[in-house]
């Protein structure tokens, strides 16, 4: 028992390390990226190849992991997080850039990327009992928003700082991505400090029944679940975070350091609201609370470019992130509730990389929006509109599929009533 505290100790701390860096880089990779010389096009293209590379990579690892181990497959993500930062930051060549993003791990967007959530997921479901999966979660998420949060705010001012102090933009963009690399080769020393227990319980040989990529019993739910988190997914690329801040920029001529505080507080609301949603979720179910809460936060993503100054535009971003991210802890627990347990290293790693698909699909496409002063807001009101579209199908296809915990209320509360 002691053991599995020190192993989800050290979960949280990866997940801390990680987001930091992430939303460190976010705010300032299309600005550095836009001073190495790079257009709006490329950049797009760019950043289409950095999530599918991650999508692939972590697709090999994750369905990997629990035959080659764990441990290994998460420091393995370690390395290429940290030898991505450090392309990033040697050369401005494309071609290389673009190497770097297929084969490394660079996240654009402030949130998860790579390997390492699907396999840290499955080893958490197993190191509690299933009635603290949600709330366990819940706060896996909240430290990351956190870190996320102060990783944007830290990355926007050391910039802005350097800047202040004669650096050059560029350079001081630079700095970041050091930050970054450096970032990766401390995470490598938190995996090996994991135990045996976050492993596999059972090797997937032990388990007579054919599997697909991991998936046996399950693969018909985590089929129509991977679609439909792809299809959000694909939405949320159109307006990732590095793409918000470009465009809070592009039109409101905001400067990196706020840009930084921004995101530092969205990040923070977001943060705050995966508590809220575990108790929601207690009261009305995974599902009504993943669909009755991200409707309205779709609705007011698609507000934000309306907003006639960056003031009320930032306070509708700011409202959007108060309930934007109350899916995010819901969704995980619910992917782990409606598989086998020998199946979650496997139904977390493919649900999460059909949304790494498709959230690489559509950076390219605001590329192209943002190259062309007419359609800059474009991705807002596309992002929105599919993402209700999502919602909408994920509540007819799941509603009636209720995690154990809800099954068994369900049937107290009919005995109750028939008893």
């Amino acid at each position: 028992m002691a053991r599995s505290r020190i192993d989800i100790t050290l979960l949280f701390m990866t997940r801390i390390t990680r987001l930091f860096a992430y939303g460190f880089l976010s705010v300032v990779l299309v600005l550095y990226l836009a001073s190495a010389g790079l257009t709006e096009k490329e950049i797009g293209l760019l950043l289409t190849f950095t999530l599918a590379g991650d999508a692939a990579i972590s697709l090999w690892i994750t369905t990997s992991a629990d035959r080659i181990g764990r441990r290994r497959m998460l420091l393995f993500g370690s390395f290429l997080m940290a030898g991505a930062g450090v392309v990033f930051l040697l050369t401005k060549n494309f071609a290389l850039l673009i190497l770097a993003a297929i084969i490394g791990v660079i996240s654009p967007s402030g949130l998860e990327v790579g390997p390492f959530l699907s396999i840290e997921q499955a080893a958490l479901s197993q190191l509690v009992p299933n009635e603290r999966r949600t709330q366990l979660f819940a706060w896996y998420n909240l430290v990351g928003s956190f870190a996320t949060a102060l990783g944007a705010l830290g990355g926007g001012l050391l910039a802005q700082t350097l800047q202040a102090s004669g650096f050059t933009a560029f350079n001081s963009y630079r700095a970041v991505l050091l930050g970054y690399a450096v970032a990766g080769g401390m995470l490598a020393l938190l995996f090996l400090s994991l135990s045996q227990a976050v492993e596999a319980m059972n090797p997937p040989d032990a388990v007579p029944t054919k599997r697909v990529l991991g998936l046996h019993r399950s693969r018909g739910v985590v089929a129509k679940l991977s679609s439909l988190f792809a299809l959000d997914a694909f939405a949320g690329g159109l307006i990732i975070q590095s793409i918000m801040a470009y465009w809070f920029h592009v039109r409101f001529a905001v400067d990196v350091g706020t840009l930084g505080g921004i995101f530092f507080g969205a990040n923070l609301l977001a943060g705050v609201s995966a508590l809220f949603a575990a108790r929601i979720a207690a009261r009305i179910g995974l599902v009504n609370t993943m669909v009755f809460t991200h409707i309205p936060s779709n609705l007011l993503l698609c507000l934000v470019p309306l907003m006639p100054n960056v003031q009320l535009a930032v306070g509708v971003l700011l409202a959007r992130f108060t309930i934007s991210q109350m899916d995010v802890p819901t969704r995980q627990s619910y992917t782990m509730a409606v598989v086998e347990p020998d199946e979650r290293s496997a139904a977390s790693g493919v649900t999460t990389i059909a949304r790494s698909v498709g959230a690489s699909l559509s950076p390219t496409l605001s590329g192209v929006f943002l190259a062309s002063p007419f359609l800059l807001s474009v991705p807002f009101f596309l992002a929105g509109g599919l993402k209700i579209i999502y919602d909408l199908l994920l509540y007819k296809s799941f509603r009636a599929l209720k995690p154990p915990e809800e099954a068994a209320a369900s049937r107290v509360v009919e005995a109750g009533r028939f008893g």
